[in-house]
């Protein structure tokens, strides 16, 4: 099973300077690059990234049936993803155990969320047809992905 952990920040008060954290040391980054060590060798690590503030991104909403860009108010700092992990890992039991040993300290990952990622084995036969008939080369790839977590 595929499971996304996202992080973001508990609050903002803790950086009144609009949710800038300091830098942080030498020491914290190679916790966390221990971390993804860790995963990676593991084999759940299926990918890992930091995502930049929120004012360097865009919204795209859907309205009546078409895509704009909305050049914001994006959610409040608090609530933006600060980054993310994709593990493959046997169930939820074992993300929530990689995501406790997640170092602490960044300051816009103090809350991780763990879903898991939909795989073919969670589609209806019928949709999963028609996801092979639109996307062939694509669903070729979704399901084997899928298929060696079962």
């Amino acid at each position: 099973m595929r499971f996304i952990i996202t992080s973001r920040p508990a609050t903002t008060d803790a950086h009144p300077d609009h949710g800038q954290a300091p830098p942080p040391s030498d020491d914290l980054i190679f916790q966390y690059m221990k971390f993804n060590e860790d995963m990676y060798r593991a084999g759940v690590l299926v990918a890992a990234e930091g995502l930049t503030p929120g004012a360097k991104g865009a919204q795209v909403v859907a309205k009546n049936g078409k895509r704009t860009v909305v050049d914001g108010p994006f959610a409040e700092s608090k609530e933006l993803v600060g980054g993310f992990y994709v593990i493959d890992v046997s169930s939820l039991d074992e993300a929530i155990q990689w995501a406790m040993r997640c170092p602490v300290g960044l300051g816009f990952d103090d809350v991780l969320e763990i879903r898991q990622l939909t795989g073919s084995e969670d589609l209806p036969p019928e949709m999963l047809k028609i996801v092979n008939e639109a996307a062939p080369t694509w669903s070729a790839s979704f399901i084997k992905d899928r298929s060696r977590s079962t």
